[in-house]
């Protein structure tokens, strides 16, 4: 009898480990296969949550076929600790092993609303928009510049919510005052700014924030992100150049930020003040002139005067020799690659073209000639043509 009982609980065991390799397969196929969700959504994760919690909404949302499964599975992977609060776009079909990576990521929230300050050469802006989950684009809520105008009541609720993202993103090409006086008038930042940082240290990028973020602590992220592109880009200079430090390097790449907004003509535009420096020849740009009579602050708002191009200036580059004292903006990494590997040309005069790019010429007979269109051009637009 003990023989058949034994025999009996062995059959028992090894039918139960056949089942329980079975479930464990195809909880394995669950966790790892397509997600049943049908459309995308926006997941919120809230602070502090459990990942129970975040399996369950999961499971009432229907992106996941089991909370249990999607539990054990982040257990079994290890991450079940490292879930980040924020908002996340979650696509049809992802599995959920692809959705424990997304919430228990980088934390970077990829969805919801978000607040995004742009400060701007001409003018900056605030910008709310909201991702359409479905659409998978953002939708524009509330913009306003807070220079001109008192914050929308829209704003001002969308602001308050602690889920809303803040960024601060700085345009190519702005200088350093103006920077600091936006900030200034960011009411989501606490702190005094402090003094101006040095012109051409401060990063253009989006910076991601929270509300109540120190502003001086910001302006210190945008320059360490700065000297940070700066030393990096210097390691990977040409050979030759007429400039024999990064801060020389800056300056000039300064200049060709503001002489062109068309990325491909940066390297040429910065070939022509290289040849320029080359050969002796003054730099002879606009925005150096510009940059001395309004020490950054702000935009001239007019042409500049005869005499002020005759005026000796340590920023005017028709009058002194070489590369004036400090960039004249701050400028961006193309920009800056560019000052450090220009274009082989052999150009030495350049104008615009009428199209928002340039028209390059090797002397000044040819030059003169491109002078003369462009000017028929201009000619042409003042006449409502």
């Amino acid at each position: 009898m003990w023989r058949n009982i034994a025999s009996n609980f062995l059959s028992v065991a090894v039918v139960l480990m056949v089942v329980a390799a079975g479930v464990l397969a195809w909880s394995q196929r669950q966790y790892v296969g397509e997600g049943p969700l049908g459309q995308a959504i926006c997941f919120k994760v809230p602070s502090g949550a459990k990942l129970w919690q975040v399996a369950e909404g999961l499971e009432e949302k229907g992106a996941v076929t089991s909370a249990y499964i999607f539990k054990v599975g982040a257990d079994y992977e290890g991450r079940a600790s490292g879930l980040k609060a924020g908002s996340y776009l979650i696509q049809p079909g992802d599995s959920m092993q692809e959705i424990v990576a997304i919430v228990a990521g980088s934390g970077r929230s990829t969805c919801g609303t978000e607040i995004n300050y742009r400060i701007g050469v001409a003018s900056s802006d605030i910008v709310v928009r909201e991702l359409d989950a479905v659409a998978n684009r953002y939708v524009e809520k509330v913009k306003f510049d807070p220079a001109q105008e008192a914050a929308p009541q829209d704003y001002v609720e969308i602001a308050e919510d602690a889920d809303t993202r803040i960024r601060v993103t700085l345009a190519e090409g702005v200088t350093s005052w103006q920077v600091v006086e936006a900030l200034k008038r960011a009411e989501f930042l606490t702190g005094a700014a402090g003094e101006v940082p040095d012109e051409g240290y401060l990063k253009p990028d989006s910076y991601e924030i929270k509300r109540g973020s120190d502003r001086a602590d910001l302006l210190a992220e945008m320059e360490s992100r700065q000297r940070a592109a700066i030393d990096r880009l210097w390691a990977e200079r040409a050979d030759d150049l007429p400039y024999d430090t990064p801060e020389e390097a800056l300056v000039m790449a300064s200049i060709v930020e503001k002489e062109t907004g068309v990325p491909e003509e940066r390297p040429v535009v910065a070939s022509v003040f290289v040849n320029r420096l080359r050969q002796g020849m003054r730099l002879q740009t606009d925005p150096t002139v510009i940059y001395g009579l309004t020490e950054g602050k702000g935009v001239l708002g007019r042409g500049i005067r005869q005499s002020e191009l005759r005026k000796e200036t340590p920023y005017n580059t028709y009058v002194i020799e070489g590369l004036p004292p400090t960039p004249i903006a701050n400028p961006g990494e193309d920009s800056i690659h560019a000052a450090l590997n220009p274009a082989q040309t052999d150009y030495l005069f350049f104008v615009a073209d009428g199209t928002g790019g340039h028209v390059f010429a090797e002397t000044l007979d040819e030059h003169n000639r491109n002078v003369a269109k462009w000017r028929a051009i201009e000619a042409q637009k003042g006449d409502g043509g």
